[in-house]
């Protein structure tokens, strides 16, 4: 039920039946490689389209015109280990016959997409039991067809784009959020070493009453420091996550990025994590730990494996790969933090860092999600603030679960 809704086909009957059933949506006879509209649409439906359009990259340069960096493009196709028994089943009049024509797979499309200006954002597949039976059906295919081990052999194919827009020559300002708890001796650094980003540096600071002064020095900073744009906010006193959505929701930047307040994400690697949302090559870019070496006591083996497993089980519950979720460094548009704020009530005061609900948040929006990888660094200041790593481990284990129910099972 959009709010406004264009259907094309080249098929005059099946143009007229569609307008006799639905007659609040508008419907024009057009071939697909030539589709002349001038308006632009939130989300673009290829019903098995794919397998019929004589040109599908003259199709996609074409569509450009209808489409802006915000727009989806989801392609349904069929996976064809399914294809002798779909022959049968139109051989005995039990399916409507399916016109025969292009052979597309998950990784021709990709390409295609990448050809003509697109981005596929993720593929996967559904529909294991394509025929009714009542309860059985729907048990199969909203549970046991999700499986992992069960995906090949789904019936249909889906895949969500995007259109890759470069934005470099476009000028954005940038508000770094730092959330801090006793980390008075880093403060200044945090400052000093950040360089100007995009056309203005907004530095929020959001301190959760930390009893070693950390508030007083960012007053200090502040006012040694006058040319640069620096706030202070008071957290909620409820950890980490909380101190998060008090420096987001009083950011005033296009860009909003978190530089966690112990600086083993150094402050000179944050110019590199803009550079993909400039280039258009992601929406969300998160910081991924676990591929350069680390020095030697920025994180402890129990938590590298620990990782590692998680970063599986969130990529398989995202449908997006992320290598290392609980990495704080994480950037996106203001304007998206603002549309995923939607999610947190699913979550309510579970999550204590904020990771995974900015990563499920950006998942269920289809935002495009890349690692990127960075140098991780000892702490030269206080002490780590994730001691209790067997609890942790249960905590995330809950999350998993969690977002089984809300994310891959809804």
């Amino acid at each position: 039920e959009p709010a406004y809704g264009v259907g094309i086909d080249n098929r005059p009957t099946s143009i007229g039946l569609a307008k006799e059933q639905y007659p609040e949506l508008t419907f024009l006879l057009q071939e697909p490689e030539e589709i002349n509209i001038d308006e632009t649409f939130d989300y673009i439906f290829m019903i098995n389209a794919a397998e019929i359009i004589l040109d599908l990259q003259g199709f996609f340069e074409n569509l450009r015109k209808v489409c802006t960096d915000k727009t989806r493009i989801i392609c349904i196709t069929y996976n064809y280990l399914w294809e002798p028994i779909a022959s049968i089943t139109e051989s005995l009049k039990l399916k409507l016959e399916h016109p025969s024509g292009n052979w597309v797979s998950a990784n021709d499309l990709d390409n295609l997409l990448y050809l003509t200006g697109f981005q596929s954002i993720k593929t996967h597949r559904a529909l294991l039991m394509p025929f009714h039976v009542p309860l059985l059906s729907s048990v199969v295919n909203k549970f046991f067809g999700r499986f992992p081990c069960m995906q090949p052999f789904n019936f249909l194919e889906v895949t969500v784009a995007r259109m890759v827009k470069d934005r470099s020559n476009e000028k954005f300002s940038v508000s770094v959020i730092i959330p801090c708890m006793n980390e008075k001796g880093n403060v200044e650094p945090a400052v000093t070493r950040l360089s100007e980003l995009g056309s203005h540096t907004e530095i929020i600071f959001v301190d959760d009453y930390s009893p070693d002064g950390t508030a007083d020095e960012i007053k200090r900073v502040i006012d040694a420091y006058p040319e640069k744009d620096i706030k202070l906010f008071m957290g909620p006193q409820k950890g980490k996550a909380q101190s998060d959505w008090v420096g987001f929701d009083n950011a005033k930047g296009d860009i909003v990025l978190i530089l966690d307040a112990d600086l083993t994400v150094a402050p000179e690697e944050i110019p590199s994590f803009l550079e993909p949302i400039y280039k258009g090559y992601a929406e969300f870019v998160n910081g991924s730990r676990l591929i350069y070496p680390m020095e030697s006591q920025a994180m402890r083996a129990a938590n590298i494996i620990a990782n590692k497993f998680f970063g599986y089980a969130f990529t398989f519950l995202l449908g997006q790969r992320v290598k290392d979720t609980l990495c704080g460094t994480k950037v996106l548009f203001r304007r998206d933090y603002e549309r995923l704020k939607y999610f947190r009530k699913f979550w309510g005061d579970f999550d204590k860092f904020g990771d995974f609900e900015l990563l499920f948040g950006a998942a269920n929006l289809h935002l495009k999600i890349i690692d990127l990888p960075i140098h991780y660094r000892d702490r030269t200041y206080g002490e780590t603030k994730i001691n209790k790593r067997i609890e942790n481990g249960i905590w995330l284990l809950k999350m998993c679960f969690k977002a089984l129910r809300f994310v891959k099972y809804v």
